[in-house]
């Protein structure tokens, strides 16, 4: 029987009661040359009993013996894929019917040894929120390279300055071993949340052909704005070590420098993001959280950097200088210039 042109690994943290449809988008698919590696381990996020979709001949079901998290469970998935191509779900994803033919077409089902053949293919996703459906963070970026253009990252060095995933891109089996990724040996996905950043910025580093689909061929579901499942032990600080890590494989690569900004402005960018988020860094943690984002900010600035404009550019600033105190009070600021301006609007 030949071998899978793609390997979906899916952990089966499950939290949200989402990875029946999730296997069902998948199984769905017009497509039918793929695998599903369905990672499970012993831990209260992981159902003993699996949903009957994971039942189908295309699916197996890989169970380990100690609770770990997602990554761990990817590393193990990935380790198990006999594709060409590797594609990371979690169980909050829905694939968007056709997907899977969309992207056998654009790496080229019948062409395995072609030399155009994409080893990293970066696809569009769109995101559900409160019932309304919103285009992915990277469409603009997306839609600016060239249709069928093959290159290598420093053609478009904007795409490291989309967000860090692995759900929305396929990765080649042979780059993921080839670029040390895999394990043993290679660092694979690390322990912690926001495990995939590494991953996803080395695999673009490494990669010698990167397209691009401007697609949306997934939907993320996520209800909550929390990690789905870091590893035991894991927390949101976590996210410093993903990014030192990926400034380390920056560092190993020629032209780093040329590439250093627009990471530089994600990591700064994401930083914030997570910073603001309710849910995400406690009232306690705010203070020591903001400072370990101010020293990385100084750590890895580039020669010759221009924050960003604007009301943005503002909070690059005050993160610079490690102004903890005045950036909260012009957060407080802006959300009492925001409900007055609400007020205003009301009709009377």
């Amino acid at each position: 029987m030949p071998a899978p042109l793609i390997s979906i690994v899916l952990p089966a943290h499950d939290q949200q009661g989402q990875l029946a449809s999730c296997l069902d988008s998948i199984l769905d698919q017009s497509f039918g040359g793929f695998e599903v590696i369905v990672v499970a381990d012993p831990s209260p996020d992981c159902s003993a009993e699996l949903p009957h979709p994971a039942r189908d001949g295309r699916v197996s079901v890989l169970r380990l013996n100690a609770a770990v998290g997602v990554g761990s469970a990817r590393n193990a998935g990935a380790a198990r894929a006999e594709g060409r191509y590797l594609l990371f779900l979690d169980s909050d994803h829905l694939l968007t019917p056709g997907a899977l033919l969309a992207l056998a077409e654009r790496v080229g089902a019948a062409g395995q040894g072609d030399r155009t053949s994409p080893d990293l293919l970066l696809f569009g996703h769109s995101r559900l929120h409160a019932g309304r459906v919103w285009p992915g963070a990277a469409a603009d970026l997306l839609a600016g390279v060239g249709d069928g253009e093959v290159f290598e990252l420093p053609a478009h060095p904007e795409l490291l300055g989309a967000p860090g995933q692995v759900w929305d891109r396929l990765i080649s089996r042979q780059l993921w071993q080839a670029a040390g990724l895999a394990l043993p040996g290679g660092p694979g996905f690390p322990e912690g949340q926001y495990e995939e950043l590494p991953v996803a910025h080395r695999a673009l580093l490494a990669a010698q052909r990167i397209a691009v689909l401007p697609q949306e061929l997934v939907q993320l579901r996520r209800r909550h704005t929390v990690h789905p499942a870091g590893s035991p032990g894991s927390s949101t600080f976590d996210i410093f070590d993903q990014y030192e890590r990926s400034f380390e494989a920056l560092e190993a690569r020629e032209g780093a420098q040329a590439l250093r900004p627009y990471l530089f402005t994600r990591m700064v960018r994401h930083y914030l993001f997570v910073f603001d988020l309710a849910g995400c860094v406690s009232r306690a943690a705010r203070p020591s959280f903001f400072h370990r984002a101010a020293e990385h900010y100084q750590r890895y600035l580039p020669e010759g950097y221009r924050r960003p404009g604007g009301r943005e550019g503002l909070k690059f600033s005050l993160l610079a200088g490690g102004a903890y105190s005045a950036f909260e009070v012009a957060k407080l600021s802006q959300i009492a210039r925001t409900a007055v301006a609400g007020r205003a609007g009301r009709p009377g």
